[in-house]
Formats: structure tokens, sequence, C-alpha cells
């Protein structure tokens, strides 16, 4: 029953997470740390028991958008992303940071798929064929894989090719659709990167491999899902830190809307930070460019206070 649970921790994904949203909030059971960047994570006034994780959809595609604009101001833009509220989304997000102006001139193109598609082969043609010279893709891993690898495969080769967030691992995404298809693609992030070499001697990544050779040593270092996981836990426990003794559903859910604090295996100068009126913990992110083996970052923190 409701009342003996005291939060549903970072549920994955945001049709899973509506599906019980509702309910948890009727029942004043806190949702937290959605695992989704989808903007409604953020409704504070309507649904104050649930609280996302992220940076939203919107705000990372508004920094794709202001980066094209800057860059390849002439684009034809192609959009693929999957037909959920999180993938309209991530479009929406995109069209918005163009403006509606350049939108109408610069977007060529826009296909959704399904997450039960086979294959996204025939979407992937149809957008190549559009003349477009810019991809902006919002995938789940599988699919992101599978496109990737076909536009590899039909030699389609974007100027710019933008990914989500979402699908940059590169254990699960971008090694199952081949390193040399995966080149040069570029997306953005907010955690370090345990196999970037930058990282090595960081005190955060080694004591976060320590953690992994002792609690988990059959994990793969190279997913970066598991650092999110890790920065997740990381975040609930300051909340349960903050807590006390009084595990409430009332207080949880109010310290869970008062942290500001850094945490460790995020990118420097990013923190943890929310309030009442701000249910986005992580709203700063880096541009990073995938070169055939790592991410490399490049550009400034985007998006901080």
């Amino acid at each position: 029953m409701a009342e003996e649970v005291a939060a549903i921790l970072n549920p994955l994904g945001t049709p899973t997470g509506l599906a019980v949203r509702k309910y948890l909030n009727d029942k004043k059971v806190p949702q937290l740390f959605v695992g989704a960047g989808a903007t409604l994570w953020g409704d504070y006034a309507h649904y104050p028991w649930s609280i996302g994780f992220q940076p939203s959809y919107q705000a990372e595609t508004a920094v794709y958008a202001k980066y094209v604009l800057t860059n390849k101001p002439d684009a034809k833009i192609a959009l693929f992303y999957q037909n959920d509220d999180a993938g309209k989304d991530y479009g929406n997000g995109f069209k918005k940071g163009l403006g509606a102006e350049n939108t109408a001139k610069m977007v060529v193109a826009e296909t959704t798929y399904e997450s039960t598609d086979p294959t996204v082969d025939s979407q992937i043609v149809k957008l190549k064929s559009s003349g477009a010279n810019v991809l902006f893709m919002h995938a789940i891993p599988k699919q992101a894989a599978q496109a990737i690898k076909k536009i590899g495969e039909i030699g389609w080769k974007p100027d710019l090719f933008f990914l989500a967030a979402t699908s940059t691992s590169v254990s699960s995404v971008l090694k199952p659709a081949g390193f040399d298809y995966s080149k040069d693609i570029i997306s953005s992030y907010s955690l370090k990167d345990p196999n970037d070499p930058q990282w090595k001697d960081d005190k955060d990544v080694i004591a976060w491999q320590s953690f992994m050779k002792n609690y988990f040593p059959e994990g793969n270092l190279q997913d970066q899902l598991i650092v999110y996981g890790y920065v997740v836990a990381e975040a609930t426990v300051q909340v349960l830190k903050q807590c006390g003794d009084d595990l409430t559903h009332e207080n949880i859910m109010k310290q869970a809307a008062n942290l500001d604090i850094a945490l460790p295996m995020f990118l420097p100068g990013i923190k943890v930070k929310t309030s009442p009126t701000d249910y986005f913990p992580v709203e700063a992110m880096r541009l990073q460019k995938f070169n055939g083996e790592t991410w490399q970052l490049f550009g400034d923190t985007i998006g901080n206070d």
C-alpha cells in the first residue's frame, strides 16, 4: 500500500512515469528523481510529488539549436525522434531554440518512430532524401544504434549530427552502431566519463572505480549509464541526510526540493540544485563530440546560474 512506500526512486522513462504520476501524487508518495528530462517533470504546481533529475530535453535541444545558428546558419535540418511525450519535447525544443522564422526556412524534414518498430531504416532513408545536412536524433539506445549504423551504411554524412544525451553510452549505442559511423557525433552531458583520459587521475573517478570493484565487479566500466545511476544514488543519499530522522513523505519531498550541492562525478561547475519552484535538479551541461573512441568535451559549461 502507498503509505508503506517511502518513495519511488528514479523510475525510468517519461511514458512509464506518467502512467503512475497521478496515482502517486494523489497518494502523496514522492516520485523522486524521475529518469527522464521531459519538461513536464518540472510541473511543481500541479504535481508537487514528482521531480525530475537531468536537464530538460528542451533546455538540451536549445543548446544544439544555438550551435547550429552560430556555426551553420544556412543549415537544412532533419529532426528524428520517438513518437511519445519525450520525443515530441525534444523536437519542439529544437524548433523553439531555432525560433519560428528559422524553423520555417531551415527544417526540411521531420519524422518519428515507434518504440515497438523493429527497425528505423525506412525513416533514415526518407530523411537522407530530404537533402538535409544537419540531423538531430532522439532515440532510445536500441533504435539509436540502428539509426547511426544505417546512416553510415547508406553513406549519409550530415555536416552536423546531434544525438540526444539519453543515448550517448559508448558500450550500448556507439559500439554496436560502429565507431567509424559514430565519429563526430555531437551531444551534451553533465557527468564525467570514466573512459575519458582527462579524468584518469581525478579523485572522484578513482573513487567510482573503487566502488565498482567492491560492489559491482561484473559491471561494464565503459557504461556511462552506471555513472548516471551512481549520481542519482548520491543525490538520494543527500536527501536522506537532510531528512535526518524525519522520513515522512512530506519531509522527503521537502528536502528533495531544497538541494544545492556539487556531487561526485558531475563535471566541474555543475551542481544539483532545486527549490520548491525548481524541480529540475541538474540544469547545466557541456557539449561533447565523439572522436571514434571516446567523447571529448568542448566549449564552456552551458546553463549555469
